[in-house]
């Protein structure tokens, strides 16, 4: 999590953003959101939108939204694009109480407390969302001790010339048997874990500082800036640069269509 404000929009307005990822949680009014699917959200509602994913929030009423860029690093378990959480203002009230006392990043303090900030949202987010689902919450996926070594070895060094032959070395399995365990831990595999550490990194320093895009591919552990560009739009369905100009910056309309109006009124009604 790099940035974190409050966002006011009046009833009708839209709070549109190309990619993700993006945290909100609806603090006062409702509103649609639009992610392939439309989702209604009320006072209390959240949801964690993924980096490939674009969405467009529309307000039914005077509306108060907390937003920040919350992104899922290493996930430990698979997650849906759009994740929605209800109630979660009641579910994790002292949370909500954080978050609402802490508006922006550079009020929470050093970046270790950003980090921390950002992890007890992801984990409320996580378990409430397996809560819903009727699925273990209290499990430690990662239980697996290769499984947790590589993942943090990883995500410590994701510069590093990884990959999944000198993954298996580090805790001294053949390819097959950490692909195994893997994909029995975290339903991934070493491969995708690695572009994700990656990717995450990347994201951190494209949206943080201005440094070019080959230094930043270099940065996390890619021979040159086509690669990383290639793999980096694939992830994101945007190259790094467009990334970085449009990340955070969502652009608004002054109303919505009249089939949204309609359906604005109907999610309107329901909050009432």
């Amino acid at each position: 999590m790099t940035t974190s404000r409050v966002e006011s929009l009046a009833a009708g307005a839209t709070y549109d953003v190309t990619r993700g990822p993006h945290w909100v949680l609806v603090v006062e009014g409702a509103a649609v959101l639009h992610a392939g699917a439309a989702h209604p959200l009320l006072p209390g509602d959240a949801v964690l939108v993924s980096a490939r994913q674009a969405f467009t929030l529309v307000a039914c009423s005077d509306t108060e939204l907390h937003v920040t860029d919350l992104a899922v690093g290493v996930p430990t378990h698979p997650l849906p694009s759009v994740l929605v959480v209800t109630d979660f203002a009641t579910r994790h009230d002292g949370i909500t109480a954080l978050v609402r006392s802490c508006p922006t990043v550079a009020q929470c303090g050093p970046p270790l407390m950003s980090s921390s900030y950002a992890n007890l949202v992801g984990a409320a987010m996580t378990e409430s969302w397996l809560e819903d689902q009727g699925l273990p919450t209290r499990d430690d996926p990662a239980s697996d001790a290769a499984v947790a070594a590589v993942v943090a070895a990883v995500t410590a060094s994701p510069g590093e010339a990884w990959n999944v032959d000198r993954m298996a070395g580090l805790v001294h399995l053949s390819r097959s048997a950490l692909g195994d365990r893997f994909r029995r831990e975290l339903r991934l595999s070493p491969a995708e874990v690695l572009r994700e550490a990656r990717m995450q990194e990347a994201r951190r320093l494209l949206q943080s500082g201005d440094a070019p895009v080959e230094q930043v591919a270099h940065a996390v552990g890619y021979g040159s800036s086509a690669a990383f560009s290639r793999a980096f739009t694939s992830q994101h369905g945007v190259p790094p640069q467009a990334w970085r100009t449009t990340a955070g910056r969502p652009g608004r309309s002054a109303s919505a269509t009249a089939a949204r109006r309609l359906e604005l009124a109907r999610v309107g009604q329901r909050a009432s």
